[in-house]
């Protein structure tokens, strides 16, 4: 919670301030005052001179004082007056209309002045008040547009609620959009902050998040309610309920209310933003796995068609000529069969890879491995699958250690190695690199090929995307366009990224980024005794 957030000035003045008390006390010692100056200027003074100072004492302490109290005192002083100084002296008698208008007048000039100052002090105390709402609305506003998830908030919702007003607080949210609101509200589905005063206040709460409509005093609904129960509006519907419980409650103080529903409003519209986000996340990660879905379908409907039928022609050929054959064309076609099935099972494999790479969530088999290893083991499968390929592999010394998948780190060269063989020559050679470069452990494969256009080394990483047709070897059969897309999903997996650049001298360097992560630590030293054993 970031206590800057909420501050001070948001509470409301206390009633019984040590400010009001010295008021009090100044607008006494002014009325003091006044009457000090009258009796030094008594016989000095004429009796209009003297009724004006004591209505400018009294007005300027109508400034400090209650209404009730102003005019009270004003009374009073206009009484004193008549006493001490108005003929007869010493009797409330007035002698004469004129003395008997100069009273009544200045009665009627301290009640004037008193109600007056009185309606300015409530406006300014509104505006105060207003300013402050509003300042603590906008600082809700921005928190609540900075701070993330609302839910989060939840909390610093409360202590607002409780700054604002004074009361006891406690709150209910709903954590997801709820279907059915009463079986959910029966079960326990809200997440809470703060307990409910009493077994009332606990079913108040509990109906105004299923109803999602104010109750207490002022609302127009369950008004004998000793509490208020806000709920937490978004724009369509209601996110939970606050229950407030204090004095500012029984003094019905609606402005107040007011305020409090605007802040749980700005939180339940907050909420409703962020659902609305993670709606739309959804709705985009369903389409995108549906559009992959669909892609998948159409490359196994293509893409597996030609091998199929190369198959099914060779299988066909042996099965009604084999024995006519020689032994050589039998071996062709049996040779045939052979790279025809392992062209389609590694199509399988990637497009069944590709499929669970996008799936989120994905948990990865992490284990420590050696790039050299990595490298090494690439090269192994290469030359057991093609004893002719020209392939040689390098790795700096010294590297750190991959917290990897060892099987998905497999596949990646496998593919990589696989589309360097496709572009390059047959004579070209092709190199497997593991090095150290910018703090990342970088795993490449280089090839003598035609090079990937500077528009196409972005796009040759993604699904279905075959690269441009120029260039490619002669009676060499395109890609499924899978390979690569999943050499970059395995990348990324990983917390890396593919990158393909140009060859200084013709071809391309796909290269592959991946963090390094702490190592782990090494084994602990063995003791030994005199003669090398253990000790």
């Amino acid at each position: 919670m970031r206590a800057s957030s909420v501050t001070a000035s948001d509470a409301p003045v206390e009633s019984g301030s040590p400010w009001r008390s010295w008021r009090l006390v100044a607008a006494l010692g002014l009325w003091a005052g006044g009457w000090g100056a009258l009796m030094l200027g008594s016989g000095r003074l004429d009796l209009a001179n003297q009724a004006l100072i004591l209505l400018a004492c009294g007005a300027l302490a109508a400034v400090w004082l209650p209404v009730g109290l102003s005019i009270a005192l004003g009374g009073l002083g206009t009484l004193l007056f008549n006493w001490v100084f108005v003929p007869p002296r010493g009797t409330f008698q007035v002698d004469g209309a004129q003395n008997l208008g100069l009273l009544l007048g200045m009665l009627l000039i301290h009640t004037e002045v008193a109600l007056l100052l009185g309606a300015q002090r409530r406006e300014a105390a509104r505006a105060r008040r207003h300013a402050r709402e509003a300042e603590a609305l906008r600082r809700w506003s921005e928190r609540l547009r900075e701070g993330g998830e609302p839910l989060s908030l939840l909390p610093e919702l409360a202590e607002q609620l409780r700054l604002a007003s004074g009361a006891a607080v406690a709150l209910r949210a709903w954590p997801g959009a709820p279907r059915d609101r009463l079986a959910e509200v029966a079960e326990g589905g809200w997440i809470s902050t703060g307990t409910p005063a009493d077994d009332e206040a606990r079913a108040a709460l509990n109906h105004v998040l299923v109803a999602g409509q104010p109750m207490g005093p002022g609302t127009g609904y369950h008004e004998g309610l000793g509490f208020w129960v806000l709920p937490l509006r978004g724009t369509r519907q209601a996110w939970g309920a606050a229950a407030l419980q204090g004095d500012a409650v029984q003094a019905n103080a609606q402005a107040l209310r007011l305020h409090l529903q605007a802040l749980c409003d700005l939180w339940g519209a907050a909420r409703q933003r962020a659902q609305a986000a993670a709606d739309e996340q959804a709705a985009r990660l369903r389409e995108q796995a549906q559009g992959l879905r669909n892609a998948l379908l159409a490359a196994v409907s293509h893409d597996h068609r030609t091998p199929l039928a190369t198959i099914l022609a060779a299988a066909s050929s042996l099965e009604a000529q084999g024995e006519r054959m020689a032994p050589a064309q039998r071996q062709r076609l049996a040779r045939t069969i052979i790279e025809e099935t392992e062209q389609l099972r590694r199509l399988t494999d990637n497009t069944l890879q590709l499929a669970r790479l996008e799936v989120p969530g994905l948990q990865l088999k992490l284990d420590w491995e050696s790039p050299e290893e990595v490298v090494g083991a690439a090269l192994h499968r290469l030359r057991r699958r093609l004893p002719d390929a020209r392939v040689s592999g390098r790795a700096e010394p010294d590297l750190p250690l991959l917290h990897c998948d060892a099987l998905l780190l497999a596949q990646l060269l496998d593919n990589l190695l696989d589309n360097a063989l496709r572009h390059s020559p047959p004579e070209a050679l092709i190199e497997v690199l593991a090095r150290r470069q910018d703090g990342q452990i970088v795993l490449a494969v280089r090839d003598r090929g035609p090079g990937v256009p500077a528009a196409w080394r972005d796009k040759v990483f993604e699904p279905f995307q075959r690269g441009p047709a120029e260039g490619a070897p002669q009676g060499q059969r395109a890609g499924a366009g899978l390979g690569l897309a999943v050499c970059r999903a395995i990348a990324r997996a990983h917390g890396g990224e593919m990158r393909v650049r140009p060859r200084a001298h013709g071809g391309s360097a796909f290269e592959c980024w991946l963090p390094v992560q702490p190592q782990p630590a090494g084994p602990e030293p063995v003791a030994t005794n005199e003669s090398g054993g253990p000790a």
